[in-house]
């Protein structure tokens, strides 16, 4: 056999290798992750005004809040943790949107999550990507993370304004905000390379002040540090629900 024809059998093996390989590997898996906020029943519109639980009006300018510690639960029992963090924005429409990658195939019965920043990254200094001080959610002062911002105004609050500033954070006991979620679906979630799955999360911002500790804003108008942050923390609980069709 010469050169030449040992250099065409070479490529051909070569493309018959390559061919076959395209064959075997696997289509990623792919989840996404929606967070869509609401008041009560109704989408959220930051131009709109709303009522507590005690019927006090008030609007809003903003909302954000950390989600981290992902946890996919399987029917089989088996967990698939997802360490990364995510800063849910009300005012960048893509941060509501968690878009995952990989996930391995089964039959999933819940979602787990927590609201915060978990004890190791609030003492890892400052941070990049969702963790950024940039991103105005890191207090200086305190060394550690602002898990819930809400801010707004309410014609009954005392506040300089008539302002409502909720900046709920704390990792450390007895004033440890953080708070776990869990959420089952209906029915298992079935994850495969040849779909992409969709889990749609609703987040009822009304629940900041309702149960189990009801907000008056005319005397509780601003949580900016352990003074009733718990109680804040308690009622973010029952913020999350699934929509599913």
């Amino acid at each position: 056999m010469n050169f030449l024809k040992r250099i065409s059998l070479f490529s051909i093996c070569i493309t018959v290798f390559i061919t076959a390989v395209s064959f075997v590997i696997p289509v990623k898996s792919k989840l996404s992750i929606r967070f869509t906020n609401y008041a009560g029943n109704t989408i959220l519109n930051l131009d709109s005004s709303y009522k507590n639980q005690l019927r006090q009006p008030f609007s809003m300018n903003n909302i954000k809040y950390y989600i981290s510690n992902i946890v996919l639960k399987k029917k089989n029992g088996s967990k698939y943790p997802i360490n990364e963090y995510y800063l849910i924005n009300e005012l960048e429409e893509a941060s509501k949107q968690i878009n995952l990658n990989d996930i391995p195939e089964g039959e999933y019965t819940s979602i787990e999550f927590i609201i915060g920043v978990d004890s190791l990254h609030n003492c890892s200094g400052i941070q990049s990507g969702a963790l950024d001080p940039v991103n105005g959610m890191f207090w200086a002062w305190n060394t550690g993370y602002i898990f819930l911002k809400f801010d707004g105004t309410s014609p009954l609050s005392q506040s300089p304004g008539n302002t409502l500033e909720f900046h709920i954070g704390g990792y450390r006991s007895p004033n440890n905000c953080i708070r776990k979620i869990t959420l089952n679906f209906k029915s298992p979630l079935l994850i495969n390379a040849a779909i992409t799955q969709a889990i749609n999360i609703k987040a009822d911002i009304l629940q900041l002040f309702k149960s189990p500790t009801p907000v008056d804003f005319s005397k509780l108008s601003s949580v900016t540090d352990f003074h009733n942050a718990t109680s804040i923390a308690n009622n973010y609980t029952s913020m999350f629900s699934l929509i599913e069709k």
